[in-house]
């Protein structure tokens, strides 16, 4: 059965193209368009999708306070946001990752582009996450009849209720009609065994290397705060963003936290307590000098279909002087980082961390190194930064 997908967009032009991308896929189809939030909040309350394509800039209700309305409401859908690269855009496309978007795709600049098959096959990829992630735990199949009224009035439309089959429906998938999963979801094990290595503390100088896709930017805010600003050795993190968004990522877990988090600049000294996150569209290794060890950005070709790519990142430390790699995996599509750290674990100590399935938006970069047996712990999202800290200290 195809899956159904919501486009939201003003612009029709934009609304037929992408229906058309959609449509040509046999996995998907388009379902319903609307040209603004306020009709878009309308129908994912009285239907169900398995994705929602969301612009951000749009009259009378932007994607944004869709968005909002949706969080405030306890409505879920799986949503893929359509960004600008401007500075402003990138801040809001992060802003709708905090509240509840799953990925995002770069609007191109015009039309025509829009029709290249790169854009086609990266936005055909990202939806297909989008539409297979976890349900949200907070997800309900109607809003309350107080907030719809409030809703009707401000934004002139009516609500039609989910049938009682849609309930069951999604109770039976492990969502119970007041929104929280049902015993039976709740108990459900892990999809796969994992077998853990035992670890011996390792003394002398360490340094922390992060991996994160899909569902990264939100879960990072759970991770980079909670490390404190005396932290015993830098941090190395790629999160799969193309370029103009890493500079407003790195900008707000900045704000959020103890440690200096920056976009990395090429050939700069890395420092302990500071987090240096690959620019998007540059790939990030670590070279020695005298004095120290300093940043190289490097603009080879993509791998494993991003850039930047953790793998050159776990790779560029096989011959470093560090007496252990602390690395952590996080949410993610594929299997970036697997085989950096593989390549890693053959000629250095390591320690290393995955999120577990549950906390995941999406299990497969945790899932594909947990696999492994190279793991030393794999812990709720809520964890990690405790086994980072535990393991390389504080100053």
């Amino acid at each position: 059965m195809k899956k159904k997908i919501l486009i939201v967009d003003d612009s029709a032009l934009m609304r037929r193209v992408l229906c058309d991308i959609i449509n040509s896929d046999d996995r998907f189809e388009v379902a319903d368009m609307a040209i603004d939030g306020a009709e878009g909040f309308k129908l994912i309350v009285a239907h169900n999708y398995d994705a929602v394509v969301l612009d951000v800039y749009m009259p009378r209700m932007t994607g944004l306070d869709m968005l909002r309305e949706m969080q405030k409401s306890g409505v879920h859908a799986n949503v893929m946001m359509a960004s600008t690269t401007t500075a402003e855009g990138a801040r809001e496309t992060l802003d709708a990752l905090e509240l509840g978007a799953i990925d995002f795709i770069k609007k191109p600049e015009n039309v025509a582009d829009a029709r290249h098959s790169e854009f086609r096959d990266r936005f055909l990829s990202i939806l297909d996450v989008v539409s297979n992630s976890r349900a949200s735990i907070h997800r309900s199949v109607s809003t309350s009849a107080g907030a719809k009224r409030t809703f009707s009035s401000r934004y002139d439309v009516n609500f039609h209720n989910k049938g009682e089959s849609d309930i069951k429906r999604l109770e039976s998938a492990g969502i119970s009609r007041t929104g929280h999963a049902t015993d039976g979801a709740q108990a459900a094990k892990p999809s796969v065994n994992i077998s853990l290595r035992k670890h011996t503390p390792v003394a002398g100088e360490k340094i922390v290397a992060i991996a994160s896709s899909t569902g990264g930017p939100r879960a990072l805010q759970d991770v980079i705060p909670k490390l404190p600003a005396n932290l015993n050795a830098p941090v190395l993190l790629v999160q799969h963003m193309p370029k103009g968004f890493t500079k407003s990522l790195a900008e707000r877990l900045n704000e959020l936290s103890p440690v200096t988090v920056t976009e990395a600049v090429d050939g700069e000294t890395i420092e302990k307590g500071h987090v240096y996150i690959a620019p998007g569209g540059q790939h990030m290794k670590l070279k020695k000098k005298p004095g120290g060890y300093v940043i190289n950005l490097s603009d080879e070709p993509a791998r494993e279909g991003v850039k930047p790519c953790a793998n050159y990142m776990y790779e560029s430390l096989m011959d470093s002087d560090f007496a252990e790699i602390t690395c952590a995996v996080l949410t993610g599509m594929g299997q970036d980082g697997t085989v950096g750290i593989k390549a890693l674990e053959g000629k250095k100590k390591i320690y290393c961390v995955a999120q577990d399935e549950d906390t995941s938006t999406v299990y497969g970069m945790p899932k594909a190194i947990a696999l492994t047996g190279l793991c030393n712990s794999v812990v709720p999202l809520l964890s990690v930064a405790d086994q980072i800290i535990k393991n390389v200290g504080v100053r």
